[in-house]
């Protein structure tokens, strides 16, 4: 056993340091666990966009990965963004091969501002290659849609969706409604039940990295041992704080702010003491 959980992302840099492998980094941190990288590409990024993109090759990916895993070692892989077919496959190819999980899959499909970040052929990849091994996938209402070919809108319909996603392979499905109208309300299929989790609307327009912050939380909660219903409910918990902490920087889409479960720690011991 670890001295401390080690939680391995595969993912994009975010310039701006909000998103990405900066929020991932973040959020890992402040709940206790050690994060390792494999940057899939480089953004020049910043609150208004994304106004560049620069993939990794394939190679560098699976270099990065085995130089952790030969020396560190990992209990638990996150994906984030994996832009293309080629990407996507070696990364499930890696995984089968060293046998890593638990794995929390992120399916970052476009950015807060618009921008796409996963090309259209990478999503069958998605799909096809990586889902089978995936542990908890995290997609929003947008993503979710995106991979069952449905439109949703209704909490009705994230259920609907949940279940058709577990049926490519994961073993959990967190369907994120974010998007929706009124009490922020998520949506965990196992196989067998439906779970709901809901939390307060913070009104606010400083939530770029919530997808991020909220898959890197599970994957530290499943490296600290976890289960998959008690991470989705604490990482409910810390994403709800990273939002209600937000930062007002940039003229843009300021960033959720992942240090904020540690000032309301904090600020709990101390009204304990």
């Amino acid at each position: 056993m670890a001295a401390i959980p080690r939680v391995l992302i595969i993912a994009g840099s975010d310039s701006g340091g909000g998103a990405g492998i900066q929020a991932d980094l973040k959020t890992i941190s402040a709940l206790g666990a050690f994060g390792m990288t494999a940057i899939t590409a480089l953004t020049a990024q910043n609150t208004t966009g994304v106004y560049g993109v620069v993939e990794m090759s394939p190679e560098f990916v699976v270099h990065q990965i085995e130089v952790c895993l030969s020396d560190i070692g990992c209990d638990v892989v996150k994906t984030g963004m994996l832009s293309s077919a080629a990407l996507i496959e070696v990364v499930a190819t890696n995984i089968r091969e060293h046998r890593l999980g638990p794995l929390v899959v992120d399916p970052v499909m476009i950015a807060k501002s618009g921008a796409p970040l996963l090309k259209p052929d990478a999503i069958d990849a998605l799909k096809t290659k990586l889902l089978p091994f995936a542990t908890i996938i995290t997609p929003n209402l947008h993503e979710a849609g995106a991979l069952t070919g449905r439109e949703i809108q209704t909490l009705v319909q994230m259920k609907e969706a949940a279940r058709a996603i577990h049926g490519m392979g994961p073993r959990n499905v967190v369907v994120k409604g974010g998007h929706l109208a009124g009490v922020a309300t998520d949506v965990l299929f196992d196989g067998s039940e439906v779970t709901e989790f809901h939390a307060e609307r913070v009104e606010t327009k400083n939530t770029h990295g919530t997808g991020c912050i909220f898959a890197s939380a599970i994957a530290a909660c499943l490296a600290q041992g976890l289960s998959a219903p008690r991470s989705v409910a604490t990482a409910k918990e810390f994403v709800t704080a990273a939002i209600r902490g937000g930062l007002a920087i940039g003229k843009g889409y300021g960033p959720a702010n992942p240090m904020a479960w540690l000032s309301d720690v904090i600020l709990s011991q101390a009204i304990d003491v």
